[in-house]
């Protein structure tokens, strides 16, 4: 079933690129995007729900205020899911490499994606400061500062440089929980296992309030801890 999704991908991308002459590269793409996530929902027998969105601020829900999400990383699964659940547009930070995946990575561009250049570090540095004044100047973002799925099932050790991006962009963060990701689609496996996908949103972090990105750190992943194991739970 897996390898429909993969299949289809391109395809939507295509459509996304065909459209966007006419719609706008956003609009084509967020609508284009969430349909095709969507359908995934169907095909696979997800039963997704988003619990706590309501009790976000108005500013955030309304797209007045940009913030950076940021989730546990359950499954492959999860930036699909994402986007066509979250009820605003938020792109991710990708490697630039995305570019040269057509149609894929054209698509990604018409969406907003940031692209980071990771060839050396000062590149990458400079790339995270442009990346922040994307994102005060209106994009939000989602970050799965675990850099990488889960193997195990076990929440893995957190990356800084989310966090630094966070403080230099002055934006909250909204610390996501996932559960049931990691058992509908477990790694290795191109079967995806109907279930309940259910993604538990907490409230907005403030970077400005901690001294440090480890104590920003350390705040969002105790967070993010109790968020999953309340999505578990449902």
């Amino acid at each position: 079933m897996t390898i429909w999704g993969v299949l289809s991908m391109p395809l939507t991308a295509l459509a996304i690129l065909l459209a966007a002459p006419v719609l706008g590269p956003k609009r084509s793409f967020w609508t284009f995007g969430p349909l095709w996530s969507r359908s995934l929902f169907s095909l696979f027998g997800v039963r997704h729900e988003v619990i706590g969105w309501e009790d976000l601020t108005e500013a955030i829900r309304l797209k007045r205020q940009p913030v950076i999400f940021m989730a546990n990383h359950e499954s492959l699964l999860d930036p699909p899911v994402l986007i066509g659940s979250l009820p605003i547009p938020a792109v991710y930070l990708s490697k630039k490499e995305l570019l040269w995946m057509v149609p894929v990575g054209w698509a990604a561009m018409c969406a907003g994606t940031i692209f980071i250049d990771r060839s050396n570090r000062e590149k990458a540095v400079q790339s995270l400061h442009d990346a922040a004044g994307q994102i005060r100047g209106g994009k939000s973002v989602v970050l799965f500062p675990e850099g990488t799925r889960t193997r195990t099932g076990d929440l893995l050790p957190f990356k800084k440089g989310g966090f630094a991006l966070a403080m230099d962009a002055g934006t909250p963060i909204v610390p996501l929980g996932i559960g049931g990701a990691y058992q509908m689609l477990p790694p290795g496996s191109l079967l995806v296992r109907p279930a309940a996908y259910t993604i538990v949103v907490g409230q907005p972090v403030d970077p400005a309030q901690f001294e440090t990105k480890e104590d920003l750190m350390a705040e969002v992943r105790t967070r993010i801890v109790a968020l999953r194991e309340a999505a578990s739970r449902h």
